[in-house]
């Protein structure tokens, strides 16, 4: 590990500044923006030194400062290592955190890091035992490619047809991630090879293995819970009052319109967490009467000829 480079008139944030201002603050997502101001003040203000911010076995797992987990991935080594960085999740988190909502991605931006650090641990763990040699347990990572990764292989899962350009190299998406790793460990050696492998893994764990459903039924407690608080004497889970109008699909209601089912459920619990709860279809009341104003043709016949009859 080395210590922050501060000579050399801060190049890098220089660059980092003209990306942020070529997309636009306005044009930049809440989270992101959050998340890369966070990086880059304690880049400027660090809150602890770099080798207290580290993760390694020795320092989280024998020593137990587990607040590592938290700390690594918001430190950098120096401007460039910030700039190459942070820029990536400028427009890894543009076109995510649409896609996703910003509750949700400020979740899933959260389970990544600690997880990409977890890992992390337990990948030099095993190198250590099998190859017995223990300069592996000390070997400290500090940084947040890992979670970038993370973020790159769900971004290339949304999008399993097109292409990537890793380095000038046209490579399919579904094999980006894996030739930017072998690509980056072979032309920068000093980066972190178990790191950037603990993201990929992590990202493999969203998109095909249980860590999505996980996230889901987690997210879904915290809504029903944030709803229950708001509304106790409403038993639907719906915000407002239980005899408004709901949104439909044929209006224009977000979670339908060509979404496939994954999708919509992945938009309504978006939709919960940004407080905008409603329903993909149309529902009773509590009294099991229809909706004012969404009465079916029947119902309007029926009354019409209510009405014929009071007048004769």
């Amino acid at each position: 590990m080395r210590n922050r480079q501060r000579g050399g008139g801060q190049l890098g944030l220089i660059l980092l500044a003209s990306q942020v201002f070529q997309v636009g603050v306005e044009n930049i997502p809440p989270v992101t923006l959050a998340v890369l101001g966070l990086n880059v003040y304690l880049f400027l203000v660090p809150n602890v030194p770099l080798l207290q911010a580290c993760i390694s076995v020795q320092q989280a797992y024998w020593r137990g400062d587990w607040r590592r987990l938290v700390l690594s991935p918001l430190h950098h080594l120096d401007d460039y290592h910030l700039y190459f960085n942070m820029a990536s999740f400028l427009w890894k988190g543009v076109k995510l955190e649409p896609r996703l909502g910003s509750s949700f991605y400020a979740w899933l931006l959260a389970v990544f890091s600690l997880l990409t650090g977890v890992i992390y641990l337990l990948l030099e763990m095993v190198l250590s035992e099998i190859t017995q040699d223990p300069s592996y347990s000390i070997q400290c990572a500090v940084g947040f490619s890992g979670v970038l990764f993370a973020l790159k292989v769900l971004s290339n899962h949304y999008h399993p047809g097109g292409v990537s350009y890793v380095m000038g190299v046209p490579v399919a998406n579904r094999y980006a991630s894996w030739v930017e790793l072998v690509l980056i460990h072979l032309t920068s050696p000093g980066t972190s090879f178990v790191g950037h492998l603990a993201g990929i893994l992590v990202g493999l764990l969203y998109t095909a293995g249980p860590l999505k459903i996980i996230m889901r039924t987690i997210a879904g407690f915290v809504m029903n819970g944030y709803h229950a608080r708001q509304n106790p004497y409403n038993s639907s889970g719906y915000s407002g009052s239980s005899g408004g109008p709901r949104a439909h699909p044929q209006n224009g209601h977000p979670y339908t319109g060509g979404l496939s089912e994954d999708e919509q459920y992945e938009a309504a619990i978006r939709a919960s967490l940004n407080g905008r709860g409603g329903s993909t279809q149309r529902r009773p009341t509590s009294y099991g009467f229809n909706i004012p104003g969404e009465l079916t043709a029947e119902e309007i016949r029926r009354r019409r000829l209510q009405r014929i009859d009071h007048f004769d």
